[in-house]
C-alpha cells in the first residue's frame, strides 16, 4: 500500500538577506493512511517548516512530497489552495474562529465555496458539530464557548468537507489540562475510528503520547522514531 504522505529527500532554504539558511537537510519520511503522528523537537529543529510542506502552505528547495497520490512539490501557486480544500483539515492553537458567526456558520465556511445546496451543508455541519460532542451547541458564538469547546469547533470546521488528512499544530497548546485531553481523545477517535491520517506539531510530551507515532527532529533531521506499543 502505498503511504497517505511521502517525503523523500527534502531540502528547505530561506533567504534572509543575503545569507541561505538551510532548515531541513535532505530529510525522508513515510506516514502510512490512519496514523497519528506526532512531531516532536526544540525550537528552530524544524517541525513547522515540516507541517507546512505536508499541507502544501510551503514548497521544498529540493526534494519530492507526494501526499494522497500527489506530487504537491509539483503544483504552482495558483493549484495548492484547491489542492488543500479539497485534501487538507486544519487545527491551530488558536481556533481562528471568527467571533461574530455561531459555531454552525464557523463550520459552514470551508463549503461556501462548493457546490453543495444549504440543506446539503447544514446536514454536514449538523454531523460534523455531532461527531465533536457540540450539537447543542450550534447557535453559540465563540465567545460563549470554552477554550476546548472553541477548538472542538475548529476540529468541526476541519472534518466538514471530509479531508482524509489532519494537520495540527499545537491544537492543545493555549487549553488546560482536562481540555486538552478531551481534543487528544477527539483526534485519537479520528484516527481509530474513522481512518484520518493526523499529524500534529507539539511540545507536551503527554499530547504526543495519544499519537500512535513519535518524530523527534533536530536542526533540521530526523533523529528518531517510536512507535507506541498497543
Amino acid at each position: 500500500m502505498t503511504p497517505a504522505i511521502q517525503l523523500n529527500g527534502i531540502v528547505k532554504t530561506y533567504t534572509r538577506g543575503i545569507q541561505k539558511v538551510e532548515v531541513l537537510h535532505g530529510l525522508s519520511l513515510d506516514i502510512e493512511a490512519g496514523e497519528f503522528v506526532a512531531i516532536m523537537g526544540p525550537s528552530g529543529s524544524g517541525k513547522t517548516t515540516l507541517l507546512n510542506l505536508i499541507a502544501g502552505l510551503d514548497t521544498p528547495s529540493s526534494g519530492q512530497v507526494v501526499v494522497a497520490g500527489d506530487r504537491i512539490d509539483q503544483l504552482s501557486s495558483g493549484e495548492l489552495p484547491a489542492w488543500r480544500a479539497r485534501h487538507i483539515g486544519f487545527v491551530f492553537q488558536f481556533y481562528n474562529l471568527l467571533p461574530v458567526l455561531t459555531a454552525g456558520r464557523n463550520v459552514e465556511v470551508p463549503l461556501l465555496l462548493t457546490q453543495l445546496t444549504s440543506a446539503q451543508r447544514r446536514q454536514r455541519v449538523a454531523a460534523a458539530l455531532q461527531l465533536v460532542g457540540l450539537a447543542d451547541r450550534a447557535e453559540h458564538k465563540p465567545n460563549e464557548l470554552s477554550g476546548g469547546q472553541q477548538q472542538r469547533v475548529s476540529i468541526a470546521r476541519a472534518l466538514v468537507a471530509d479531508p482524509a488528512l489532519f494537520v495540527c499544530d499545537e491544537p492543545t497548546g493555549d487549553l488546560d489540562r482536562e481540555s486538552a485531553e478531551g481534543i487528544l481523545q477527539l483526534l485519537q477517535m479520528l484516527s481509530r475510528d474513522r481512518g484520518k491520517t493526523i499529524v500534529m506539531v507539539t511540545h507536551d510530551p503527554l499530547a504526543a503520547n495519544h499519537a500512535t507515532r513519535q518524530v523527534h527532529m533536530d536542526k533540521g533531521r530526523l533523529v528518531d522514531n517510536v512507535w507506541r506499543a498497543e
